[in-house]
């Protein structure tokens, strides 16, 4: 029988992604949605043919799981309703957007269900190949990393609802890959953020760097740059130096050039692993099969500490440790 999931909230850009590797996945179904705006709800239960539930309590009672794609500021609530509700959580990133919520999850939720957090970027085949390959370059001294991106608009740019602006948004994957790699914690962080491409209040420009227990450091630019017809939505890359050599990393890097009359006039199209997907498919068979989350709770909430005590270090202009 199916694993029924449900999708709590459909908030996330990349709730479309996880949606598709369900539809299309042989052991469990896209098996209703519950949203709070009407218009948003439509379009996406329409696209997936999925039902729509008018409150959470009834989607939840009709799920054997579900993805969390609400606003960040929304995680936790949504999360307390589903392990009411004794229903595993596969919730999108960044796991809390702000520190009382830190508190609060770290304290009242973490251990009391199955939590997992959406870290796709875990599944690419390069950051795979990385992990095998640093092995070779000795010790590890420095990292120089990014997570460049355009800026997506709407709740993203609405801190009550996102939790800030560009950092909170891209800080936290490259932090979890460089945890998984490293195999220790960030200790501490300073970080300068900006308004210098679209010089609002939110932060659309945000430089970090973070030190490791084993004092490794890495730098991290976490921004909105991309103009909105660049190339590519985004990137995420790594440059690591060790001892014996150096490994670069560029995680979307499988592409071609595509060339139009109509803006833009240059794009690259990506092929090779869906990540969406390949997350989806983890998060099912671990639960299915009873394992434990493969990306845990715990992984999500370090990964937001390093974007929360980041803000801490630019409005206080120091270093924060964590």
């Amino acid at each position: 029988m199916a694993l029924r999931v449900g999708m709590l909230s459909v908030a996330h850009m990349h709730s479309y992604g996880y949606a598709a590797g369900l539809k299309h996945h042989p052991g469990a179904e896209l098996a209703g949605m519950w949203h709070d705006n009407l218009e948003e709800r439509t379009k996406f239960a329409q696209q997936f043919e999925t039902p729509v539930y008018e409150t959470i309590d009834d989607l939840l009672a009709n799920v054997d799981a579900v993805l969390i794609c609400s606003v960040n500021r929304r995680h936790v609530q949504h999360i307390e309703a589903a392990f009411a509700a004794v229903k595993p959580v596969l919730c999108e990133k960044p796991i809390v957007g702000a520190e009382d919520e830190a508190a609060y999850l770290s304290e009242n939720l973490l251990g009391k269900g199955w939590l997992m957090t959406a870290f796709p970027c875990r599944y690419s085949p390069a950051f795979g190949r990385l992990k095998e390959r640093v092995g070779e370059l000795g010790a590890i001294r420095a990292i120089c990393a990014t997570n460049r991106g355009r800026c997506p608009g709407g709740w993203f740019i609405d801190p009550e609802k996102s939790g800030g602006g560009a950092m909170i948004d891209h800080v936290v994957h490259v932090t979890d890959l460089l945890r998984t790699m490293l195999g220790e914690e960030v200790v501490r962080v300073q970080a300068q953020t900006g308004h210098n491409r679209y010089g609002q209040a939110w932060d659309d420009t945000a430089m970090l760097t973070l030190e490791f227990a084993s004092g490794v450091f890495a730098t991290l630019d976490s921004s909105w740059s991309r103009p909105d017809h660049y190339k590519t939505w985004g990137d995420v890359t790594m440059n690591v130096v060790g001892e014996q050599g150096v490994v670069e990393m560029d995680m979307f890097g499988q592409t071609v050039d595509v060339w139009a009359s109509a803006a833009p006039s240059h794009r690259l199209a990506g092929y090779g692993s869906d990540l969406d997907a390949l997350l989806v498919d983890d998060f099912v068979t671990a639960v299915v099969e009873g394992r434990e989350p493969p990306i845990t709770g715990f992984d999500g909430l370090q990964a937001s500490r390093v974007a929360l005590a980041g803000y801490r270090s630019a409005a206080e202009r120091r270093v924060v440790a964590i």
